[in-house]
């Protein structure tokens, strides 16, 4: 491992068992940081576009090239990062030469330093991405994991769709892809990583050549906000046209810093990975419960998930959902049998070690390292960790993580398969607070109370005081009032108006860390409410005379509350009470002030 001058860090490992070559550029950024941008999918559609053509290559010259050579290019973006690889006989078709080695680190760095993003070409891969998220969404599995993740995860960008949504993802213009690429794709922030039948000496001096004039630079890190502890449980339902129920149960755990990691690891694999697992036999083969299910600890940089994963027949999901939560307490009720756990340690100890049977294995694996801790050896000391676990570490980490409070629930069921269920929500008590995420991401919570004929609606948004700077203070307050001043079709007259000629009214708010706006109209007239509350919120037209009388009038209340805190402030002469009843008979003028004890009148 080399830290190059310009801040590109560099790693090599020699693995002669083939003449083969996997060269790797890990650049540490990914959905997660994509900040102002977030849910557009930038990361990803940069992903797509770097191999189509730099300043010295054409667009289709790249796989042509390494298609020539016997090797194959590829490329996947993450939550944390973007990689490229090229896998290619180390000749590249020349025998006794180092032909696909240096063509393909050549290729790798090309990309990384000198990508066009041609703008033919990504009016062309917009539309290859808009069919990846057609065909996503027409996904009963796709559908069912991207509804976990919006579910177990409230304020981390884990909650986003990695490709991005529709609507944000058509906004995004070639233009900010380049700006993103510009500002990321930097040495300093990038792993480049080469396995195989090298010659060190040789690759490192060809990157130093290569990468001569790749500057290091500053980059702003992305505030990624970490998720909260999970206090209550948390449940999803959605229909799509499919055959069968998709079921997903998470636990909220830990990130992969946490030692608990290992036991959680291995505690998966005897819960649900493989035919012999506890899940499989007892869920599919003993009650037939379901077609397919599967455990799985995953445990990213920020807080992870224990979850277990089923397809299942639309009218067994409540059985098998309660004889999964049954079979996960159960191991909190008493230790695994060694059995169990030599075997589960076994396998975890095969599936890592396969992983080396190939030269992309490997990088992949010292690539991670590298990523997540800096360590290039984190694979053996993972290994070493799994292989201590005993059976009361599982029992402990299924006592400490396997809390219903910390569970999230998502079903995706065919079309139709919730009328029962509806019917059942609706005798339930009125206390019950209902949630739906609609399509664009809006959520709604539903709270019936019949005691008085009144439907109020409060439309609550993350903003306010903490959002700020000190560039824009007071922007939140200023834009909560400008809201209600008129739309496309309604003055601020007839905004109020509307509502308040049923008997209704309408205000917006702002505060430290939310704004929005509040009406309450009796029931009869909750369509009308909701048809102003659509019209403010969407078509708002922030007239110049609305934002300026506004301005106007917050400097006003700005000068009277200092004025306030001025008067609050300073010191006044209170007499003693004594000297009272003689004052008020020298001076009839002087009056009493409930603040302040006496003032000057007349």
């Amino acid at each position: 491992k080399d830290v190059l001058p310009n801040g590109l860090t560099l790693i090599m490992k020699v693995d002669r068992s083939a003449p083969v070559v996997s060269v790797q550029g890990w650049v540490k950024t990914g959905s997660i940081h994509e900040s102002r941008h977030m849910g557009a999918g930038l990361s990803h559609i940069l992903e797509h576009m770097l191999f189509k053509g730099t300043e010295k290559r054409k667009e289709t010259q790249i796989a042509r090239e390494v298609e020539q050579h016997g090797g194959d290019i590829n490329a996947y973006t993450s939550w944390d990062r973007t990689v490229y690889h090229i896998d290619i006989p180390r000749a590249g078709g020349k025998p006794g030469s180092n032909l696909g080695t240096e063509m393909a680190v050549d290729i790798i760095l090309d990309a990384l330093m000198n990508a066009t993003l041609p703008p033919d070409e990504y009016k062309l891969e917009q539309q290859v991405i808009l069919r990846e998220m057609a065909m996503n969404r027409d996904n009963p599995d796709r559908v069912a994991s991207e509804l976990l993740f919006s579910t177990a995860y409230t304020t981390h960008p884990y909650r986003h769709p990695i490709i991005g949504y529709t609507d944000i993802y058509l906004q995004l213009t070639r233009e900010q892809v380049f700006d993103y690429y510009k500002e990321r794709y930097i040495p300093n922030n990038t792993i480049f990583v080469v396995v195989g039948d090298i010659d060190p000496d040789t690759v490192r001096k060809q990157v130093e050549a290569l990468t001569k004039d790749w500057k290091r630079r500053s980059i702003e890190p992305a505030f990624i906000p970490d998720e909260p502890l999970q206090v209550t449980s948390r449940e999803q339902v959605e229909e799509m046209p499919s055959e069968l129920s998709r079921l997903h149960l998470a636990y909220q755990t830990i990130d992969f810093r946490d030692p608990d990691i290992y036991p959680l690891d291995v505690l998966a694999i005897i819960a649900g990975q493989g035919r012999s697992s506890r899940l499989y036999q007892s869920l599919r083969e003993k009650h037939e419960l379901v077609h397919d299910i599967e455990a799985w600890s995953h445990t990213p940089p920020f807080r992870g998930l224990f979850g277990i994963s089923a397809s299942i027949d639309p009218g067994k999901v409540g059985e098998a959902r309660e004889a999964i939560l049954e079979e996960l307490d159960g191991f909190r009720d008493k230790p695994v049998s060694a059995e169990e756990l030599t075997k589960a340690i076994k396998q975890s100890v095969t599936n890592h070690l396969a992983s080396h049977k190939t030269m992309t294995g490997q990088a992949q694996e010292i690539g991670a390292g590298e990523l997540l801790l800096g360590d290039t050896g984190y694979g053996a000391y993972y290994l070493s960790q799994i292989q201590k676990v005993v059976p009361e570490d599982i029992r402990r980490v299924a006592q400490k993580y396997f809390d219903r409070n910390r569970l999230t629930s998502v079903v995706v069921n065919p079309k139709g398969a919730a009328k029962k269920t509806a019917v059942k929500a609706a005798v339930e008590p009125d206390s019950e607070i209902k949630k739906i995420t609609l399509k664009n991401g809006l959520t709604l919570l539903i709270k019936p109370d019949r005691r008085l004929p009144f439907v109020d609606f409060r439309l609550v948004m993350k903003s306010g005081l903490l959002f700020e700077s000190a560039d824009n203070n007071g922007i939140s307050n200023l834009l909560s009032k400008v809201l209600l001043k008129g739309t496309k079709t309604r003055s601020a007259e007839q905004i109020s108006s509307a509502l308040e000629n049923v008997g209704g009214s309408i205000s917006a708010f702002s505060g430290n860390n939310s704004m929005g706006i509040s009406i309450e109209v009796l029931k009869d007239d909750t369509a009308l409410a909701a048809e102003v509350l659509a019209d403010v919120l969407r078509n708002s037209t922030f007239s110049s005379e609305a934002v300026d009388r506004e301005k106007k009038m917050q400097l006003a209340e700005i000068a009277h509350e200092k004025e306030r805190k001025q008067r609050k402030n300073r010191r006044v002469w209170l007499p003693k009470p004594e000297h009272r009843l003689q004052q008020e008979k020298e001076n009839p003028h002087l009056k009493q002030c409930p603040r302040h004890g006496f003032s000057r009148g007349g």
